[in-house]
């Protein structure tokens, strides 16, 4: 049986394109913007497929819904780029995770503080949650043991916020950058704005400034990677003990 994976419901909805498209009739716009009105699904996806491009469903609430003829990778890549231009422009701060177990041995351990060290360098908060099953609950100082380890690696740059805790059978711990790191994140993204605007100004290709957001992207994944990891090596000890 799949196992559910809670990271689906917190992507959201997924855009339907071509035959993904279920509903029998839709209301279609041109890829010049031109609305074309209400037609079949199969004759709208045909006239997209002539000219090399997609049938992309844009607003599935609408009745009909609505469906735009598009290049549906660029669509994505210019979504995401205004998407992370909105970012740009917000000083907002992230909380990521980093899930430990009390088995987590030294190399994981290291490769996630440096992971954890790399995010409080770039602004956002860290909470570490140790999750305990079985009989590990019984030896909550090895949980400890671990976050005082990742504390120690981290002081230079972070302030512990929420000091570890347990709930249930969880041992939480919350780090926050210190204030220095903070105003040196603020002030590294005025000086890259102002990069970015006098390039236009000068009719330059502007630096997108995407590379430390994809640099954080890869590390996520390679922790959400660690932990299926972690979660089907617990299945196949059969879970609990």
């Amino acid at each position: 049986m799949r196992r559910f994976d809670p990271r689906q419901a917190q992507r959201g909805p997924q855009i339907r394109i071509n035959q993904r498209i279920r509903v029998p009739e839709i209301r279609v716009i041109g890829d010049d913007g031109e609305m074309l009105g209400i037609m079949q699904t199969h004759e709208a996806l045909r006239r997209a497929q002539e000219k090399g491009l997609d049938l992309v469903e844009v607003n599935p609430k609408a009745d009909p819904p609505v469906c735009k003829i598009l290049d549906f990778g660029k669509y994505k890549y210019d979504e995401k780029k205004k998407a992370r231009e909105a970012k740009r422009k917000q000083s907002v701060v992230e909380i990521k995770e980093i899930k430990l177990r009390p088995k987590t041995d030294d190399h994981d351990l290291e490769f996630k503080t440096r992971a954890a060290h790399r995010f409080l360098g770039a602004g956002h908060k860290v909470k570490f949650t140790v999750r305990f099953r079985g009989r590990e609950i019984t030896h909550p100082e090895k949980a400890q043991e671990q976050l005082d380890w990742i504390v120690q690696h981290c002081e230079e740059i972070a302030n512990v916020e929420v000091r570890p805790m347990m709930e249930q059978r969880t041992m939480t711990l919350m780090m926050a950058p210190k204030p220095a790191i903070l105003q040196k994140v603020a002030q590294a993204r005025v000086a890259a704005e102002r990069a970015r605007q006098k390039a236009l100004q000068e009719g330059r290709a502007a630096p997108t400034g995407d590379e430390e957001d994809e640099e954080i992207e890869k590390l996520e994944r390679q922790l959400e990677e660690q932990d299926d990891d972690d979660d089907d090596d617990d299945e196949a000890e059969g879970g609990t003990e």
